[in-house]
Parts: structure tokens; sequence; C-alpha cells
């Protein structure tokens, strides 16, 4: 039985309280570059449109714009230059492919530093958690939580090597900086041993393939809420309406969030199939069944059977746009339940994991 060290464990709590402080930092960061950007694309807007009158105002239409990295906007030619920055004409959403054009996005470019400065803060208290355990760090329902909020963000800034996904960052972090609120707030649990079943090589199987995939639906839960956000906006401009969502110019088209949604879903989805899986082997091994009907096992398949209708109904029913984007949004709100409501209220076997 390894020894506690107390002491790592209060660094740990103390590198947790860093990190929220950091990521609160950060979100607010990345807030501002959605409201600055946003302002600064509709004062392009504006002064193209008023180009045709007045030839200066389109050479200043232009400057504005380069200043987002995009071409110069002045005339009509200028405009349907002005993808390059990131954005299309059409509903002034930014481009569908979320690839990065360069634009000199400076409170973008803080959001993530401070991002990357907490993940490695956060990471820190992950670490020092375990060695203070002396096992994983994901034994109880704030270690789940702590490890879980680290693993998203992690994701987050990994994907975000790839593609620009900055407008994410908002509700990615808001929700990271949630997670470890209640973590220390509803779910603390001092550093100590694991009770005799959670002492299995399955625990570190199972559960980490749980985080990861609850990682990355947490990452397609601020997509499909974007993407109704997004689509209820296109419907808008398209009947002439003015745009309240002016944020959202920044956000890729509704259908663009909606299949890298999808792809990012199929995965997480493999994923908690294995959860599911070898959750019912170490049941086998720790109760002598692979499957009760205990209230954490049903949730765990619920889930499971909610993601399976998603991906079936959108690739094969034809399920796409908003109902696509509201049956994410569901199955998402069963990962909460099955790790709320089903840990706290309901009594089980697993009630004394928090897991």
């Amino acid at each position: 039985m390894p020894v506690i060290n107390e002491t790592l464990g209060q660094y740990s709590e103390l590198f947790m309280l860093l990190a929220a402080g950091t990521y609160t930092v950060a979100f607010i960061a990345f807030a501002w570059d959605l409201a600055k950007s946003s302002k600064m694309l509709r004062a392009v807007d504006q002064k193209a449109a008023a180009s045709t009158a007045d030839p200066k105002v389109s050479v200043a239409a232009g400057r504005v714009a380069a200043g987002l990295g995009g071409a110069d906007a002045g005339g009509p030619a200028g405009r349907a230059e002005r993808p390059t920055s990131g954005l299309t004409v059409e509903g002034g959403t930014a481009a569908g492919d979320m690839k990065y054009a360069g634009e000199r996005r400076a409170p973008a470019r803080v959001a993530v530093a401070l991002t990357v400065l907490g993940v490695l803060i956060h990471g820190a208290g992950v670490v020092t958690r375990a060695f203070g355990a002396g096992r994983v760090p994901w034994g109880n329902m704030y270690e789940f939580l702590t490890t879980g909020a680290f693993v998203a963000v992690a994701v987050f800034l990994i994907v975000l090597i790839r593609r620009d996904l900055r407008f994410l960052g908002t509700f990615v972090i808001g929700l990271a900086i949630i997670m470890l609120v209640a973590a220390s707030a509803a779910f603390w649990t001092p550093v100590g041993h694991l009770v005799p079943a959670l002492q299995s090589y399955w625990l570190i199987i199972h559960v980490s393939i749980a985080v990861l995939s609850s990682a990355l639906f947490t990452l397609t839960f601020a997509m499909s809420v974007l993407q109704l956000l997004q689509s209820y906006r296109q419907k808008n401009l398209a009947a002439g309406r003015k745009d309240n969502l002016g944020f959202m110019r920044l956000v890729p088209n509704a259908l663009s969030l909606e299949n890298l949604s999808y792809r990012i879903n199929a995965i997480a989805f493999i994923g908690w199939t294995f959860t599911l899986m070898f959750g019912a082997i170490w049941a086998e091994k720790a109760w002598g069944r692979f499957w009760g009907w205990d209230p954490k096992e049903v949730w765990t398949f619920v889930i499971w059977v909610v993601y399976a209708g998603y991906l079936h109904a959108r690739a094969t029913r034809g399920w796409t746009g908003t109902r696509a984007a509201w049956l994410s949004i569901v199955g998402y709100a069963c990962v909460i339940i099955n790790f709320t409501l089903v840990n706290t209220v309901f009594n089980g076997l697993h009630s004394y994991s928090g897991l």
C-alpha cells in the first residue's frame, strides 16, 4: 500500500486554484477577442457599403480589413476577396475549413498563451495529486472532474495546432472553469487510498478511456450549441433581419460546425464503446457478473444508445442541421446526469467510488 503524501495533495489543490485563475483570465481574453473582432468586422462592412459613394472610405475599409489579415476591402472587387481574412461575404461567417488565415488578433493570441500556461499548471496539479496518492488521479468524483477538465483543455489545444477553433475558447475554457469550481466546491475529497474494489489495473484502462471520451463529448457539446446559434443567425440574415449575434461572425457556418462535430463524436463514440465493454469485464472480475442493471451501468448504456442514435440518424436517416445538434446536446446532458445525479442520488455498486 503506497504512503499518502498529504503535502503533495495540498500542492495539487494549490495548482488547481492557480489553473482556475489562469483559465478565468484566458476566458476573458477569448471573450474580448470575439467582441473586438466582431466590432472591427462590422466596421469593415459599413465602410465597404459606403465605398461606392466615397472612394476615400473604400481605402479606409481596406486598411481595416488588412489589419484582420484580409485583402483590400475597397469596392465590390475588394469585398469579394475578403474571405482571405477568414470570413465569407454571404452571412458574414468564418471560413468553413477552419484554417488559420494569418489574422492579427492580439486578444486571441493572449488567450491561447494563457490557456497553455493554465493547462501546464493544471497538469502539475493532476501529477502531484497522482504522486501524493501513489496511484492514477481519477479514483473519485473530485479527481475525475479535475482530470477531465485537464484532458478537455489539452485536447482543445491539440486541435488548435491544425484548425483555428479559437472561437470555441470561451465555451471550452468556461466549461473547464465550471468543472474545477464544482470539483472544489461540491466534490472535494482529500488525497487517500482507493477502496479494495477499485485497486485494479482496470481502473487505469476503463476510466482513462471514459475521461478522454467525455472530453471529446465536451468539445462537441460546445460546437453543437454554437451550431444552433449560427443556424438561427443565418436564418435571420437570409430573411433580411438585423444581426443580433455579431460575435458569431468569427464562427464558421452551421454546416461546417456540424460536420466537424460529427467526426469528433464518431471518435468519442468508439471510446465510449470501449468504456462500456471494459466496464463489463471489470464488473465480472469484481462482482462476478458482466451486467447487473446497476444505475451507473444503465446510464453508461443510455449514453451509448443516444450517441449511436445520433450517428445512425445523421448518416442514414438524413438527420442534419438543428435536429442533429439537439441530439448531440441530449447525449451530453446524459453524460452530465451520469456523473452527477447517478453518483449522488441513486444507490448502486458505484456509489462508493464516485465514478
